[in-house]
């Protein structure tokens, strides 16, 4: 049993990475991999820690896409904080979050919410900041009950604080992480909400951007899901991936390495994903 999708406090998720590696060796996972947003900054804690405990670690991180299909997340894996295109892209993505950010809180602000980026920035305890630590100050406040009635009134797509990300095309993303010695995966498929037959469009296109892996093996999957896009994978020549998407506190009904309790990413895959490393 592997995980190769978790979150730590150095992008949306409320444990330190250090955390994330130990509770991945609790739940007698073979590997790990973590996969912030749009960033590398737990990478070399949560490695040293990873071979203190024994345990295979892949240094990964998430990134936000926008194609015609919509929102698109990628997985890209074995990544380096070196000089390289992927680092220089990631970098660039935090001016925009921080951007993206000031305008959530101006629209919070219009809304008679006046949340400061101080305590947004105190809420997340990183270098990068999402909408989940805004849900979380909401929260924190009083204003909401639960990170989630947070994003249904304010912060989802579509309600009346959300701001939509610069538009990155997974094309480039793809590109620069094939030029920096790592590999891509399609995050959590079924969130392009998609007909099987636009799924199957997409994840043609993206395979042939370059596209290495999709994640068929994911937490909040049915067993009928999953063996659906397993076979979605195959058609296309892709590695089917997996992972919990571990968020820790903000999402509280997903642990490390069994997700919901069911989850059983297969060990191979991860062999599979390391040889198609450019």
């Amino acid at each position: 049993m592997i995980d190769l999708h978790t979150h730590s406090t150095c992008s949306d998720g409320t444990e330190p990475p250090q955390r994330v590696v130990e509770l991945a060796v609790e739940a007698g996972c073979g590997a790990v991999a973590l996969t912030d947003h749009d960033g590398l900054f737990g990478i070399e804690a949560a490695q040293e820690r990873a071979t203190e405990l024994g345990i295979r670690f892949v240094a990964g991180c998430e990134v936000s896409c926008t194609a015609d299909a919509g929102p698109i997340h990628l997985l890209c894996y074995f990544t380096s904080a070196q000089h390289n295109p992927l680092a220089d892209l990631l970098a660039l993505l935090r001016v925009e979050r921080e951007q993206r950010n000031t305008a959530i809180l101006a629209r919070l602000d219009d809304l008679g919410i006046p949340l400061s980026a101080e305590e947004i920035h105190a809420e997340a305890r990183g270098q990068v900041v999402g909408r989940p630590h805004f849900a979380a100050a909401l929260v924190r406040r009083g204003i909401v009950g639960s990170i989630d009635e947070a994003f249904d009134r304010y912060l989802a797509r579509g309600a009346p604080a959300y701001v939509a990300r610069t538009p990155v095309p997974p094309s480039t993303v793809i590109d620069d992480a094939r030029r920096s010695g790592s590999v891509v995966a399609l995050a959590h498929p079924l969130s392009l909400a998609l007909s099987p037959a636009g799924l199957e469009t997409v994840v043609s296109r993206l395979a042939g951007e370059g596209l290495a892996g999709l994640e068929a093996h994911y937490a909040r999957y049915g067993a009928a899901t999953r063996r659906n896009l397993v076979e979605l994978a195959s058609r296309q020549g892709l590695v089917a991936t997996g992972g919990s998407d571990f968020h820790g506190a903000y999402r509280p009904d997903i642990a490390v390495g069994s997700g919901t309790g069911d989850l059983a990413v297969p060990d191979g895959c991860l062999d599979e994903l390391a040889a198609r490393v450019e």
